[in-house]
């Protein structure tokens, strides 16, 4: 469904993402890891069209979507979500999901005066499939942290994505909140048939959810493989987790 081939993105003479090689195939979860400063939040940026390459190539589906602008990458059917939560704090629940949906079909309306009637069962049935549909009359705001998160989730699924990208989906959230969001991946993975790609700094988490790693380093790719592989490898010992086998 997704590849990356010897991506690189300079920044000055900063070569923050420095020949990436990724593949996803449908259906996986798949997780990108490696210490602070690897490149992860770049390489996200690069694919989803917030930064342009200076190098290399992201094919979706078989076709070459490097560079284009994020609105045309979320129409081919690439939705994401940040590491600082990103949602109309003023809105409701409810409200935040459907202008959403707004935007997936390109209407135009003056803000709420006769909006309310539009997208209301498919907003309903998001919020209900994320938990937060005894929710949706709150103001954004008023959310736990962790609500929050799931909420930006719910958004991104309004615009129907092949693949989910999550930028550290549980990063701050209490324990229970984690336990949450990972059962929320898991589902929305094997009930509702979602590719996603995932990047996170709770080894327990990637190594719980992923069908395949790939390990970031100074921006290089050093491995990609089954939890087993990447676990053990020499090389992802001395660069990031230790022994641990």
């Amino acid at each position: 469904m997704l590849t990356v081939k010897d991506l690189y993105r300079d920044f000055k003479g900063f070569m923050a993402v420095n020949g990436a090689n990724l593949e996803v195939t449908k259906g996986e979860i798949v997780a990108v890891i490696g210490p602070n400063g690897a490149g992860k939040t770049t390489l996200f940026n690069l694919i989803t069209g917030h930064l342009k390459p200076t190098a290399g190539i992201v094919q979706f589906k078989g076709e070459d979507i490097t560079g284009l602008a994020p609105y045309k990458i979320c129409r081919k059917g690439i939705s994401r979500s940040f590491q600082i939560v990103n949602i109309f704090s003023k809105l409701t629940v409810f409200e935040n999901v459907q202008l959403a949906l707004f935007s997936k079909y390109s209407k135009t309306f003056r803000m709420f005066s006769k909006a309310s009637k539009y997208f209301i069962d498919e907003t309903n049935s998001i919020l209900e499939k994320l938990g937060l549909l005894e929710k949706k009359d709150l103001n954004s705001e008023l959310l736990s942290h962790g609500d929050q998160k799931v909420l930006e989730i719910a958004i991104a699924l309004a615009s129907s994505p092949d693949l989910l990208i999550l930028d550290e989906p549980t990063a701050g959230m209490a324990p229970r909140e984690t336990e949450r969001c990972i059962e929320l991946i898991k589902k929305l993975s094997k009930e509702y048939g979602l590719t996603i790609l995932f990047c996170e700094h709770d080894m327990k988490i990637v190594f719980n959810i992923a069908d395949r790693i790939m390990v970031m380093v100074r921006g290089t790719t050093i491995i990609q493989g089954r939890p087993e592989e990447v676990r053990c490898n020499e090389l992802v010992q001395k660069a990031y987790l230790g022994d641990i086998c």
